[in-house]
């Protein structure tokens, strides 16, 4: 077995180090005890049959510095008798008998000093955040240079909660939007401890929602579409154009409030595709839903029409549709059949990472693909991207829903 040397030691003082024990103690204001580290030394064996070597490691190990050379680390020896040398004594524990002698041996007495002023200055203007700095003391140490002003933004959101104002609004030195969005996941952390409960939104977690759980505005959430029927438009008629592509993006709230006599919504995540959609009458068709559909809740007028996702076939696609119906549970699948499927075989391609959960709002024939692309009854992860569809099945496609409408 190895012997242990000072390296060892080293290494297992840096542990503790890396785990934060070290830092940790003065967040505690208590004299670190002594701490014994581990040691594996010469067996008797060793000590009878190879003591030249065993001298060497005592020397390596620092049993006989001079005083000014001495290692941070308490060598506890232990006697025995040699053979040819009579009375002699080798090394049987090592202690670390400070935090400042665990500190020097791994040479990290000056960042333990400026994790100390970090602690008095939190101290002094936000206690509450002590625990913080216990809890997570090599992050702290890390935003070093940043912690002054995550400290006033701590105290501004004290004395503005909820302030219903952007990033941007808050006026601060040496603070601007951009600090505060690359600090998110500290700033959470620390405002839920200094903040009071009525100051949350407990509904809104992770970084995504750091506006909404400390009552900022928020970036709006913006929804882009085609009127498809030059008839129905929100532009005076002298306005448009006869070849008017009405392609309009507004945000969350405003389309919730759309008042137009539509009949017909598609959902489309291709973008070519959203923009070939051909005309169709009392139709519109938005882009890109995605799994974001959260942005439609509010469009309560969205209940009164008949709704269309088209998708690509495959476990991606019929995901999003089961998860589509549960905000709009009357949403049909267009263009996500067997048929379309099996006219296409040419354009097949392979879907990376299907889907394993289950989809519980697809109809009979949805499941029963959804089946057959999982079992690779067809091929092996056979995927159809929507782009790759023929236009003019596209149109049969969209015309059958006319009569549907009718």
């Amino acid at each position: 077995m190895t012997w242990t040397t000072p390296a060892d030691l080293r290494a297992q003082v840096q542990k503790l180090w890396d785990k934060g024990d070290l830092l940790r103690t003065c967040v505690q204001g208590e004299v670190m005890p002594p701490r014994r580290l581990r040691l594996t030394g010469p067996g008797s064996t060793d000590l009878s049959e190879r003591f030249d070597e065993v001298r060497v490691w005592m020397k390596a190990l620092g049993c006989h510095a001079l005083p000014g050379e001495a290692p941070r680390y308490r060598i506890v020896l232990r006697e025995f008798r040699h053979r040819v040398l009579g009375a002699c004594a080798v090394p049987d524990a090592v202690w670390l008998d400070s935090l400042d002698d665990a500190l020097a041996l791994i040479g990290k007495q000056q960042e333990a000093r400026r994790f100390a002023s970090l602690m008095q200055t939190t101290r002094a203007q936000q206690p509450a955040l002590l625990q913080w700095l216990e809890k997570r003391p090599l992050n702290a140490l890390a935003l070093a240079d940043a912690w002054p002003c995550l400290l006033a933004v701590v105290a501004w959101l004290q004395a503005h909660p909820r302030p219903g104002i952007y990033l941007r609004q808050v006026d601060l030195p040496g603070v601007d939007s951009k600090f505060i969005e690359a600090h998110r996941g500290a700033l959470m952390e620390l405002l839920d401890l200094a903040l009071p409960q009525e100051a949350l939104d407990a509904h809104a977690t992770g970084v995504g929602q750091f506006c909404q759980r400390y009552g900022f505005k928020d970036k709006p959430l913006r929804i882009r579409f085609r009127l498809l029927d030059a008839s129905v438009s929100p532009f005076a008629p002298a306005e448009l154009p006869s070849d008017a592509d009405q392609d309009i993006t507004l945000t969350q709230a405003d389309f919730a409030r759309l008042v137009l006599p539509v009949q017909r919504v598609f959902f489309t995540e291709n973008e070519v595709n959203f923009l070939a959609f051909p005309p169709l009458p009392g139709s519109l068709v938005i882009f890109g839903a995605g799994y974001g559909f959260e942005m439609l809740a509010g469009a309560r007028w969205l209940h009164g029409c008949q709704l269309y996702y088209w998708g690509d076939i495959d476990t991606h696609g019929f995901a999003i549709l089961d998860q589509l119906r549960v905000r709009l549970p009357q949403v049909q699948s267009l263009l996500m059949d067997r048929a379309t499927l099996l006219a296409h075989q040419s354009q097949w391609g392979n879907e990376p990472q299907p889907v394993l959960r289950v989809l519980p709002r697809l109809d009979a024939a949805e499941a029963a693909l959804l089946d057959d692309l999982r079992s690779h009854r067809l091929g092996v992860r056979v995927r159809l991207e929507q782009e790759r569809l023929g236009f003019e099945w596209v149109k049969a496609a969209l015309a059958a829903t006319d009569s549907e409408m009718a």
